[in-house]
């Protein structure tokens, strides 16, 4: 199975304790080159600006470990014209659209959020998983 990443999930599971960020842990192969699944490259200042910017380098260096294991993919004109097409369907914004894009284009099974708002279970594109129905 593959799985690809939005932004919440990941700075959940770079969280020391958050109840919610543990279960997205266990996706996390245990060997230490193992990938854990595809984001979009976006997700690089989506969740690293902040920690960054706030001088926070235990967080930054648990997000950078994460994002690692990860396959990030570039925004190619195919993920931009399903990113449209999302968006024009789903009322996405831009980012949004992209990081589901980027799932949909990388043949991933599921997508992780935690964003129910923007990413209700009603979109039929791939499987919208929410991290307590994990593990």
């Amino acid at each position: 199975m593959t799985d690809a990443f939005d932004a919440d999930v990941l700075i959940y599971a770079a969280a020391a304790g958050h109840p919610l960020g543990r279960r997205v842990r266990t996706l996390f192969p245990a060997e230490p080159e193992g990938i854990a699944g595809v984001g979009s490259v976006l997700l690089l200042p989506e969740v690293l600006a902040k920690p960054m910017r706030d001088g926070k380098a235990e967080e930054v260096a648990a997000l950078v470990g994460l994002l690692s294991r990860l396959e990030l993919r570039i925004v190619d004109a195919v993920t931009a014209e399903v990113a449209t097409s999302l968006s024009a369907a789903h009322r996405l914004r831009a980012a949004d659209a992209i990081h589901l894009a980027t799932a949909v284009v990388a043949g991933a099974d599921r997508f992780l959020t935690n964003n129910r708002r923007d990413f209700p279970t009603i979109i039929s594109e791939i499987d919208i998983t929410f991290p307590e129905a994990l593990g």
